[in-house]
């Protein structure tokens, strides 16, 4: 498999540290408020990429943090009374419910900020007695200048990064590039004991500590969205090397930036949408295929009639899921042949080939499209009606989708048992010529609000969509 890797602009051979094994750090919200659409696309793609990796047979370790303590959880606490741990607690909840409806695996480990000061705090006095950093008035600073690689992630030199950042203006500071591994408590925030007083992580330390803990001080893949490659990877690259001596992540993965309507969402333009707001018009399953079905590092737009194309390819997925199923009940016996083998094993090859190329799931669902079309046209025909070749196209097509996290919401139809009362009737009408009887039954059937229709294998009665 290759991967493009941010830090040196190329796509690269993927080979981990531990044959077999893969170790991934992505970072995860920041639970102050539902996730918005952007968010999804990180977790989705990403979700794709670990199971992707499993597919092809490594043993994968994949973590994701909460960010539970920060400036925008503290302010939404103060607006309405509670406390910030109340207001964490509850968006890490209501992000579960997304992310499982956009069928996101769980992490292997989901750490938390305030449950891993002990770590964070280790680092930072690591990187204080290494002169890499320094406290001024409870605060602790990185000295970015010290660490003469600073901007080799985002391929900028450091007087670029000065002049192009926003940077708070803090008379404390050695250096306006400075940024802070531990923040002094103010008033009625939370905080914590430290060497340099009561206080709190400053926002990149956390990642840094966590990875370590869970993952070791250097990890194959660390992957987020492309607004985190500066300040925040970039600085995570600093502490945690002048900490640790040793490379902090040998690839990084950013996926591509969403605009709504060809317009950058932000709350001020009124084009701000939520995963669950999102999710609860189309469904999450078509918001899912969305996040996937472009090139993760390509920028997408989001846009009513994009989705609506997603709910549409999602009906043609599951279309041919229902003919497969309903094929089999009446299929005769026999064994695929060779040719047919091979036929739809070129099908798995040009897929993985497609994932192994930076994880193109634009290309790969195009091939699992290509074979709903082979699926579509041979269960129609009379040769290739038999069980064991709808038993592998059934079995290939079930492991293609579920390697991309789609069709998760198959289920048996169960026909009540009124609309199958008038499908036996009709069969009687038809079956004594009495055809205007079984048109006015059809009639009944479809505004009862299923389909029924003839085949070469029976009567197929599927509802409605």
């Amino acid at each position: 498999m290759k991967i493009y890797n941010t830090l040196t602009r190329k796509k690269e051979e993927f080979v981990p540290i531990e044959y077999g094994k893969v170790k991934i750090y992505a970072c995860g919200p920041t639970v102050y408020n539902l996730i918005h659409i952007g968010n999804a696309r990180p977790i989705c793609v990403f979700d794709t990429l670990r199971r992707y990796l499993a597919y092809r047979g490594y043993q994968v370790k994949f973590v994701q943090n909460y960010t539970d303590v920060d400036d925008k959880i503290i302010n939404r606490a103060a607006e309405e009374g509670t406390t910030a741990k109340e207001i964490s607690e509850r968006y890490i909840a209501e992000y579960k419910k997304d992310a499982a409806a956009l069928n996101v695996m769980e992490a292997d480990a989901h750490p938390k900020v305030t449950e891993n000061m002990g770590e964070i705090i280790k680092i930072v006095k690591t990187l204080v007695e290494k002169g890499f950093a320094y406290e001024a008035g409870g605060d602790v600073y990185f000295r970015t200048a010290r660490f003469s690689e600073y901007g080799k992630l985002s391929h900028m030199p450091l007087e670029e990064l000065e002049a192009g950042a926003r940077i708070e203006v803090n008379s404390v500071k050695e250096d306006p590039m400075d940024f802070a591994l531990w923040k002094a408590s103010k008033p009625g925030e939370p905080s914590w004991k430290s060497p340099w007083g009561e206080g709190r992580p400053g926002w990149h330390i956390e990642c840094s500590a966590m990875a370590q803990k869970f993952l070791g001080k250097t990890i194959d893949i660390h992957c987020g969205g492309q607004d985190l490659i500066f300040p925040h990877h970039e600085n995570e690259i600093a502490q945690s090397e002048c900490a640790n001596g040793v490379p902090f992540a040998h690839y990084w993965m950013h996926n591509g930036y969403i605009n709504i309507d060809n317009r950058k969402m932000s709350k001020s333009l009124g084009n701000f949408i939520t995963t669950r707001a999102a999710g609860e018009r189309f469904g999450y399953e078509p918001i899912r295929l969305l996040m996937i079905q472009a090139h993760y590092r390509s920028q997408i737009n989001y846009t009513e009639e994009v989705v609506e194309s997603c709910v549409s390819s999602l009906e043609r997925m599951y279309t041919c899921w229902e003919n497969l199923n309903f094929v089999k009940k009446t299929a005769r016996p026999g064994a695929i042949s060779e040719s047919q083998k091979e036929r739809l094993d070129a099908f798995r090859n040009r897929f993985v080939d497609a994932m192994d190329d930076d994880l193109n799931t634009a290309d790969a669902l195009a091939v699992i499209f290509e074979l709903i079309r082979e699926i579509n046209s041979n269960i129609q025909g009379e040769n290739l009606e038999n069980a064991g070749y709808i038993d592998y196209a059934a079995a290939l097509y079930e492991e293609l989708t579920q390697v991309l996290g789609l069709l998760y919401n198959k289920k048996e139809e169960e026909i009540p048992s009124d609309i199958l009362a008038l499908v036996a009737e009709r069969a009687a009408a038809r079956k004594a010529k009495d055809f205007a009887r079984a048109d006015a039954l059809r009639d009944e059937i479809v505004s009862k609000g299923y389909l029924v229709e003839e085949t070469r294998q029976g009567t197929k009665v599927s509802k409605k969509n």
